[in-house]
């Protein structure tokens, strides 16, 4: 087993580290106390990004992506939670997986914009009604008298929404059946909602849609009918290891070398206070912490580019990555002290942003259920290398 990065990704880190200190941390500030990132900032980073060859790093390189693999990406995702959430989708792009099932007319319309950047879309799964139960959905396309598809429902904290021109919305077709259609902003009945403010990730939207009777064509319909429900949920499992597991990561990655800084430099008692064994205990956590995070996710991305099933690897990883953030910011506003409570710098802000990850994409206790049954089924072979 060879764990050492190579000259590629070594590369990618250091482009990625300089485009993100020199672009992109200039502007949270502005963006913490806006709660907006203005149009001009945003088609700049954009721009500078595709630029530099970092945008849908995800998507295949003969669209127009960048053609990485599973660990390449994570590596990178890593380096993408050193900055804020709505920066990272302004420069960096989220396309999502389901989108390379697109075929025919589909490719023109959706895929290859959606690469180019030149069209955004968000993905809808969660209801009032259903959040990590991505199959409790309400919303529903029936065929009408024409043949034609009728879109009727509801979503909620549909990140990205007001940057989106199309959306990936999962929908029953059936009794027991749920299918993915790309809905266009701005069909008759389609009615965007308004953007639920959050506790932390200030700047991204999270917005409610409304379909009433919205009539979709046929080319809207993505992969097969019947098809929706297995997209959304591989394209849940990506985002739970690259844009939870390694983001939080590397947000934990951030924190802790700002933490182990004025641990070095902050006296009391005429001592600085790393000396103090109780501060030194939540240093040494948090550094063992984040190196088991890390090697879970870059094993679990392993797993993928070896073709193998992940599933329960991703689960562990969602647990893991986004209760360590968790861990690992608490421990920071404690080490800061009262300047970690205090908005003049982003200690508070990180803590916030990271109570989040143990809840999207599915929550902590979610994750363990999913985990716990698989063991129970499988045995050693989650958890023993010679099983």
């Amino acid at each position: 087993m060879d764990f050492a990065l190579n000259d590629e990704q070594k590369m990618m880190i250091d482009t990625i580290r300089r485009f993100i200190a020199e672009e992109l941390q200039p502007l949270e500030d502005a963006l913490e106390n806006t709660g907006a990132l203005p149009d001009a900032d945003a088609r700049r980073i954009h721009a500078k990004a595709r630029d530099l060859g970092l945008y849908a790093l995800n998507m295949p390189a003969e669209l127009g992506g960048g053609g990485l693999s599973n660990l390449d990406r994570i590596v990178c995702e890593e380096q993408f939670g050193h900055t804020s959430d709505m920066l990272i989708r302004r420069a960096f792009g989220n396309v999502y997986e389901p989108l390379l099932h697109c075929k025919g007319e589909q490719v023109e319309r959706w895929l290859k914009p959606a690469v180019e950047g030149t069209r955004t879309c968000a993905i809808t799964i969660t209801e009032s009604g259903a959040g990590s139960d991505a199959a409790g959905i309400k919303t529903n396309a029936k065929r009408n008298a024409e043949g034609r598809w009728v879109l009727n429902g509801s979503k909620h904290f549909i990140s990205d929404g007001i940057w989106s021109d199309f959306f990936l919305v999962s929908a029953k077709t059936g009794e027991k059946e749920i299918s993915m259609f790309m809905v266009d902003k701005g069909l008759p009945g389609f009615t965007v909602g308004k953007d639920q403010a959050m506790m932390g990730i200030r700047g991204t939207p999270h917005l409610e849609l409304f379909f009433d009777n919205v009539v979709l064509d046929d080319a809207t319909l993505l992969g097969e009918q019947g098809q929706g429900f297995k997209l959304a949920m591989g394209a849940l499992n990506v985002v739970r290891l690259a844009q939870v597991g390694a983001r939080a990561v590397g947000k934990a990655t951030h924190v802790c070398e700002l933490m182990l800084n004025y641990a070095n430099d902050r006296h009391q008692f005429n001592t600085r206070i790393g000396d103090f064994q109780m501060v030194q205990q939540m240093l040494a956590d948090s550094v063992i912490e984040i190196n088991a995070a890390r090697w879970m996710v870059y094993h679990a991305a392993w797993m993928l580019d070896q073709g193998l099933d992940a599933r329960e690897q991703i689960a562990m990883v969602k647990v893991l990555a986004a209760e360590t953030l968790g861990r690992v910011v608490d421990r920071a506003v404690q080490v800061f002290g009262g300047m970690g409570f205090c908005k003049e710098l982003p200690i508070e802000r990180y803590y916030r942003d990271a109570r989040i990850y143990r809840i999207f994409d599915g929550t902590s206790e979610i994750h363990r259920s999913v985990i716990a049954k698989s063991a129970l089924k499988k045995g050693a072979v989650l958890f023993d290398v010679n099983r």
